[in-house]
């Protein structure tokens, strides 16, 4: 699974990085993905994650690889399904802060459950779900930073598309993809996590 997940990586980012719409937005867009290669090729022998968890990381970078390619406001798929819809806007932006709860919502629940910080599922799921408002809000803040600092290079990075509630629309859905995490895949992670407990 390892080698798959090296080629799946190394692929996309190969092909993202070539004759990307803005390089400036590839860099910042791709930059968390390469972050998080590392973090994970440093500890994989130390402190191993469960398969499922390696999926969806790997899920969030191709994500975030393919909005960087194309950025996020003009990835073509999006294009064709704002024009099946009627949308106003390119929506590719809402999946990846969708990602941005759901991914860092397992990330956290694994974490947690494994150093034993929290007592209760009750209190462990709103930890979590407090955890990505934050990173969340993190988020738009960096990206308040980066703009503020590049001035009109950093249009693409923002992707507001002129949405004038788009920040508190991004930080919704970090909202609903942790709630949706929660709910959909709790118990396949706990039994992935059972795993992981006896093997060692």
């Amino acid at each position: 699974m390892r080698i798959l997940w090296i080629i799946t990586f190394t692929a996309t980012l190969l092909w993202s990085a070539i004759n990307p719409k803005d390089q400036f937005t590839w860099f910042l867009e791709v930059a968390p993905a390469l972050i998080g290669a590392a973090v994970l090729a440093l500890t994989w022998k130390k402190y191993p994650l469960t398969p499922l968890l390696y999926v969806l990381i790997l899920i969030h970078c191709l994500i975030l690889m393919v909005g960087g390619h194309y950025t996020y406001a003009e990835v073509p798929l999006f294009d064709w399904i704002s024009e099946l819809f009627g949308w106003q806007r390119n929506n590719y932006d809402k999946v990846g802060h969708l990602a941005q709860g759901f991914i860092p919502a397992i990330i956290a629940r694994e974490i947690i459950i494994r150093a034993e910080a929290v007592n209760g599922y009750r209190w462990l799921n709103l930890f979590i779900i407090s955890f990505c408002l934050a990173f969340s809000a993190l988020y738009e803040l960096i990206e308040w930073w980066v703009a503020e600092l590049s001035g009109e290079s950093a249009a693409a990075f923002l992707g507001t598309q002129g949405y004038v509630w788009d920040t508190q629309s991004d930080m919704f859905m970090a909202l609903l993809g942790a709630c949706f995490a929660l709910i959909l895949l709790s118990r396949w992670h706990d039994r992935q996590l059972q795993k992981i407990s006896i093997e060692k």
